[in-house]
């Protein structure tokens, strides 16, 4: 049987007019700025930690086209939230063994994430809450994402074993703060990389 996700979650956005773009969503949606630098932007509207992020391409990939580009705009990823870790994990191991795998493991300290691609190469996040209350996930946001908004990678498999073997699940959850800032997947890393990095 398939383990579906609980609930659509959010949508990350490529954009050449960030500031515009955060303007625009404020307006529209009444959203407040949960976190925010030159490089990225979370938003919401309601009770959830974001419903939108936005990447700013002009500091990101800054020789890859101008506002009116669609090249690199557009939506980067849409999310789904599971309602247990266990359950992310079930649908990884039945989704790995029908031969879709994801190509990028992270934990993001606000949720522990997969992502997947589909066969037209649009992006998708699976990911589970890593705090039952809201207010706990947007203290970690002001408290961590400065100084790394983006997480640490981890091994599925290696997870996978550990949530059929017991492990408790608010130790998964909790993210280390001694691994090392991931490598990102595309050139987002260069902006995040540590000085010297």
């Amino acid at each position: 049987m398939t383990v579906r996700p609980s609930k659509f979650v959010h949508v990350v956005y490529r954009s050449r007019r960030f500031e515009e773009m955060l303007a625009w969503y404020q307006t529209v949606f009444g959203a407040n700025i949960q976190y925010q630098d030159p490089a990225i932007a979370f938003l919401t509207y309601d009770e959830e930690h974001h419903r939108f992020a936005f990447l700013n391409m002009d500091l990101i990939d800054p020789d890859s086209g101008g506002p009116d580009d669609r090249g690199v705009i557009g939506v980067d990823h849409v999310a789904y939230t599971y309602a247990s870790l266990p359950d992310l994990f079930e649908s990884y191991a039945e989704l790995k063994s029908k031969g879709i795998s994801p190509y990028w493991c992270i934990h993001h300290g606000i949720t522990v994430s997969m992502y997947y691609g589909d066969p037209d190469g649009n992006q998708m996040e699976f990911q589970v809450d890593c705090f039952a209350d809201n207010s706990d996930a947007n203290a970690f946001i002001y408290r961590t994402f400065a100084t790394n908004p983006i997480g640490v990678e981890y091994d599925p498999d290696e997870w996978l074993a550990e949530v059929r073997s017991g492990t408790p699940v608010e130790d998964l959850l909790a993210r280390k703060s001694d691994l090392p800032v991931s490598p990102i997947r595309t050139a987002v890393g260069a902006v995040f990389a540590p000085p010297g990095g």
